[in-house]
């Protein structure tokens, strides 16, 4: 397939998850619509820090992944959905950490698990 021609983040934008990308100084580079939607009472994150929105644990858990390009998975309980939560590195041409990538999804409660 000829990739040439799609934007580089047209494949998230009507996802239906919550993508949010920063760079390595947690300055927020994009969001998709349903993260924008997600986090519209705080108005236009782009541009800012994610580091004031979140606890000294959760800022110590960023900067982990930051420095040692490790992930981060959990699962949370908000306004009665449950949500899977994964954070990554993304890494930039050289390979570099060039910062975070957040992808929050609603998950059902009895959501199967399988062993294949």
């Amino acid at each position: 397939m000829n990739t040439q021609n799609i934007p580089e983040v047209m494949w998230a934008e009507k996802m239906n998850c919550a993508v949010t990308v920063c760079d390595k100084d947690g300055i927020v580079l994009y969001m998709n619509e349903r993260a924008r939607e997600t986090f519209a009472k705080h108005g236009d994150m782009v541009g800012r820090s994610l580091i004031p929105c979140h606890s000294d644990r959760s800022r110590s858990i960023i900067a982990s992944m930051l420095d040692e390009g490790h992930s981060n998975a959990y699962t949370i309980e908000k306004e009665g959905k449950r949500k899977m939560i994964y954070q990554t590195p993304w890494r930039d041409a050289a390979g570099n950490i060039a910062g975070l990538v957040e992808i929050s999804m609603v998950i059902p409660a009895d959501m199967p698990h399988y062993i294949r």
